[in-house]
């Protein structure tokens, strides 16, 4: 099985690692603030769309091309190597996919490639591979 689809929007900036913490009774308390509850929002409005039929429950490879709004001098499709990092954009996306039923669990996510661009047309470009009929 192979899903494939590109998405077209501006990618959030706004990343999973920027939960909150409040301490209540002594306990650490973490919580979405607005802007990340917006940002998932987002994202679960333009992936739900593209959820397959039918949940993959075994090993999968995850490919990611996330494409940023050119700005300055940049080039459309030259590799962005400003912030977000890579690893903190795919925790959010990978939690709103498997809320979605892309998935059973983001554990089977056994192999990934992730890569940041600035282009002319913004999105996110995805492809998951089971890596079972490999």
């Amino acid at each position: 099985m192979r899903t494939e689809f590109f998405v077209p929007m501006v990618p959030p900036t706004k990343t999973h690692q920027e939960k909150k913490v409040r301490v209540v009774n002594g306990k650490p308390i973490f919580y979405e603030p607005d802007e990340l509850k917006a940002v998932r929002l987002k994202l679960q409005t333009h992936l739900a769309k593209y959820a397959p039929e039918k949940k993959y429950t075994g090993p999968v490879r995850l490919i990611a091309k996330w494409c940023f709004p050119i700005t300055g001098k940049h080039q459309d499709g030259e590799y962005k190597a400003t912030r977000p990092d890579t690893d903190n954009l795919q925790k959010m996306l990978k939690d709103v996919m498997t809320g979605l039923g892309y998935w059973t669990d983001d554990a089977l996510v056994a192999s990934e490639i992730i890569e940041k661009f600035w282009a002319r047309i913004p999105g996110i470009y995805i492809v998951i591979e089971d890596l079972e009929s490999w």
